[in-house]
């Protein structure tokens, strides 16, 4: 471990974009600047040492579009999130640096009844959806992804070690997020160096997902 690389707890997160509170949920917007390399299990198990303080958390990605994939030809990402505490909807939209991301917190019965309704609520993710000529009625669950993380708040970036388990595969993934483009960019590399990582290029945990699901059609 790099002796410059420095853990402390955090209890909050701060958003760029002040959240909202309405109709008992939060409305969390914020832009979203992350590096991520997939791993070895052997590089994962050395970093998992590192990570050994932090309680991991089970979450489950539900991914929706239609089947069609007309979420991913506008270049929208959508899902439900459930973890043990609470649930999210989230829409990522890219932008120039970053995606930008659209959340809803809502606690973990509605979350898991929205996995199988789709009834969405009214907030501004809907909002945008139907601006963007998205008709709800014809999304669908595509599919679910499963992530054991451990997340901690370090002197570089908030930091997770995840290990992914979708379809038939699992692979393991390091995530770091900040706040600055180029500095991030820079301090994640450094650490991957001392840390004895070979990078490599990790698509989106939805396109891996999604392309499971291309590779089960041919």
């Amino acid at each position: 471990m790099s002796k410059a690389l420095v853990f402390y707890k955090i209890n909050t997160i701060c958003y760029i974009i002040p959240h909202l509170k309405e109709q008992g949920r939060t409305h969390m917007n914020h832009l979203e600047i992350e590096y991520k390399t997939l791993l070895t299990k052997d590089e994962y198990n050395r970093l998992a040492v590192l990570f050994s303080h932090v309680t991991p958390v089970t979450q489950t990605n539900y991914y929706i579009d239609t089947p069609q994939g007309d979420m991913r030809n506008k270049r929208l990402s959508l899902r439900i999130r459930t973890l043990p505490t609470h649930g999210e909807l989230t829409l990522k939209i890219p932008e120039k640096v970053g995606n930008m991301e659209y959340n809803v917190t809502m606690d973990c019965s509605e979350a898991k009844a929205m996995t199988k309704s789709l009834d969405f609520p009214e907030c501004q993710i809907k909002s945008i959806l139907l601006e963007r000529g998205v008709k709800l009625e014809d999304l669908t669950i595509l599919g679910h992804l499963t992530t054991t993380r451990r997340e901690y708040q370090t002197n570089i970036g908030l930091m997770a070690l995840d290990v992914n388990v979708y379809a038939d595969k699992k692979d393991y993934e390091l995530e770091l997020e900040v706040s600055d483009a180029k500095r991030g960019k820079d301090d994640f590399y450094a650490f991957l160096k001392e840390n004895n990582i070979n990078f490599k290029y990790a698509k989106s945990k939805v396109a891996r997902f999604i392309a499971t699901l291309k590779r089960d059609k041919d």
